[in-house]
């Protein structure tokens, strides 16, 4: 194993997905994804469940844009607050669209990768509306907002790993809540 080196979580997910793209998600063992981060299987299972869970290591963002949504000014209305949060989550992904385009390959050519994503935006959808109902929100508003708000963040996501170049996420989430409202107060999209 040599000299120990930090990091051995980021090193794991690098190595993942390195893997993943080389050979392909099913192709790849966890023992092959330890040795290429230069650990040990132990290691791998002690920072992740599976070989799944790897991409999807979301903690950071969940608590990010729950937490600035929750932080938000108690006069801001819900999709305001909602707009806060995602500003703070794309800042997350800035410098990372190389390792967000790699990712969004790798779960796009795997079905079983797929309703996993789908499965943590459904869980962060949730944590979101309830975070919403704790800032007075009733229902359904709260739901309706939250599912939105993860409806933008996933198109805008795709967009943005879509472009040909790296641009900040920012301006492009906005631009989508401005469509979202545009559409709901009955304007045709563009």
């Amino acid at each position: 194993m040599g000299r120990w080196e930090p990091d051995a979580r980021g090193r794991l997910a690098r190595a993942a997905l390195e893997l993943y793209s080389e050979r392909g998600f099913e192709q790849t063992t966890v023992a092959e994804i330890a040795r290429r981060a230069g650990l040990t299987e132990r290691t791998f299972f002690r920072h992740y469940a599976d070989k799944r869970e790897v991409l999807f290591d979301g903690s950071g963002l969940r608590d990010l844009l729950v937490g600035t949504v929750a932080d938000a000014p108690r006069t801001a209305a819900p999709v305001d607050a909602l707009a806060v949060g995602l500003d703070a989550v794309s800042g997350m992904f800035t410098g990372r669209w190389e390792y967000a385009r790699t990712r969004q390959a790798v779960i796009m050519a795997n079905a079983e990768l797929q309703e996993r994503e789908l499965m943590k935006l459904a869980s962060l959808s949730a944590a979101l509306a309830e975070t919403l109902r704790h800032r007075g929100v009733a229902e359904p508003a709260a739901s309706l907002t939250a599912e939105a708000g993860i409806a933008v963040f996933k198109v805008g996501f795709e967009r943005w790993v879509a472009d040909s170049e790296e641009r900040d996420m920012s301006p492009l989430m906005r631009g989508l809540l401005d469509e979202l409202a545009a559409l709901t107060a009955g304007a045709s999209g563009t």
